[in-house]
């Protein structure tokens, strides 16, 4: 599995988190739905590919305004808990920044 490949697992997984617990959502909502669609575009498109830095580190910011203050909001609440639902993947990313 490829590095982008991981790290559209991990925003997945986020979203699904944030929505299911913060939300307290059944099901991803369209606007979260559009949001994973959307990072995974934009992960699909990363000019570094497998030699991609964080988002949070990397020089080229290519998300719209409002989709990164929707992932930062995603991000920030579902990064420290990710060590509780899936704490394979959060130690993997926290290695990889």
């Amino acid at each position: 599995m490829t590095k982008i490949e991981r790290e559209k697992r991990v925003v997945s997984r986020m979203i699904e988190l944030y929505c299911r617990h913060n939300l307290k959502l059944d099901t991803i909502s369209e606007e979260y739905r559009a949001l994973e669609s959307y990072a995974h575009k934009r992960l699909d498109g990363c000019k570094f590919g497998d030699n991609k830095p964080a988002c949070k580190r990397c020089p080229i910011h290519c998300y719209k305004p409002e989709m990164r203050e929707k992932i930062r909001a995603v991000m920030r609440w579902a990064g420290p808990r990710m060590i509780i639902y899936d704490p394979i993947a959060a130690i993997r990313h926290l290695l990889n920044k």
